[in-house]
């Protein structure tokens, strides 16, 4: 596709969807319009371990510090981070120690500190220890043990773990037995990923995504359309036949060629 034509399609067509990735080469960034996966590059080099979107800003784990963009990426003065999580009260950014701080008003504060983080989200962390949430200036033990990732589905924690994957209701409900290593929530959409599947949340249930390509999913987030990534660095849309130019609709993917991805934001 020459520049002119990927112009007409990205300027003209509608508003484009900016999705950005951790990986072992930086922050990258992938334009995506409807179903249609454009222009992608590197937006900051270094080794990025995790980042998160939230109005506007893009926040990035680095092996440094904690960046924040989407123009410059300059240091907050915190690091090496191993995860973090940008959201209506701030940044929370976990190091490598296990120590989790949040950074608001230009001042970072220690909130707590467990074993071996995994994962920030919504006020909760993913850790080898179990889920926490963030209650104030402390952390609050919720349970579990082996956590690989969390989320919230409308307010209410989902987590991944090593042998299963579970919603908190009246304690820890089993939703599906297996290792799971990552799980998304946003809008009316939830999906989960263990390293060979991908499924998606279908009413009460939880159903095997059938996706074009091979390998595991690291992230998956929401905008227009349902994006993933795959950790070799295949970006994938989930687009609703609406918003598709053949009306199909359906799961498109195309190779970044970006190894080591670890995590998806879309701004």
């Amino acid at each position: 596709m020459s520049a002119i034509e990927e112009k007409r399609m990205y300027g003209d067509r509608r508003e484009e969807t900016v999705a950005y990735l951790a990986t072992g080469q930086g922050v990258a960034t992938v334009r995506v319009s409807g179903d249609q996966v454009g222009r992608f590059g590197l937006a900051h080099r270094c080794l990025a371990r995790d980042v998160s979107a939230s109005d506007g800003a893009v926040v990035v784990a680095t092996d440094d510090a904690v960046l924040v963009g989407p123009e410059a990426f300059d240091s907050l003065d915190f690091g090496p981070a191993v995860a973090v999580s940008a959201d209506g009260d701030g940044v929370l950014a976990a190091d490598e120690s296990g120590q989790v701080s949040r950074y608001r008003d230009d001042e970072w504060v220690t909130v707590g500190s467990v074993g071996d983080v995994r994962a920030l989200s919504d006020g909760f962390v993913a850790a080898a220890d179990g889920v926490f949430r963030v209650d104030g200036e402390e952390l609050v033990d919720v349970g579990l043990d082996a956590v690989t990732d969390v989320a919230t589905d409308d307010g209410v924690p989902l987590a991944a773990t090593d042998d299963g994957l579970y919603r908190l209701g009246n304690g820890w409900l089993r939703e599906r037995d297996g290792e799971f290593t990552a799980v998304a929530a946003g809008g009316d959409h939830a999906h989960a990923a263990t390293a060979d599947d991908l499924f998606a949340r279908d009413g009460d249930e939880w159903t095997r995504v059938d996706l074009p390509v091979d390998g595991p999913v690291v992230d998956v987030g929401y905008g227009e359309c349902v994006y993933a990534v795959t950790e070799t660095g295949t970006f994938l849309v989930e687009a609703d036949p609406e918003t598709t130019a053949d009306g199909a609709g359906g799961w498109r993917s195309r190779a970044l060629g970006l190894p080591d991805v670890a995590a998806l934001a879309v701004a």
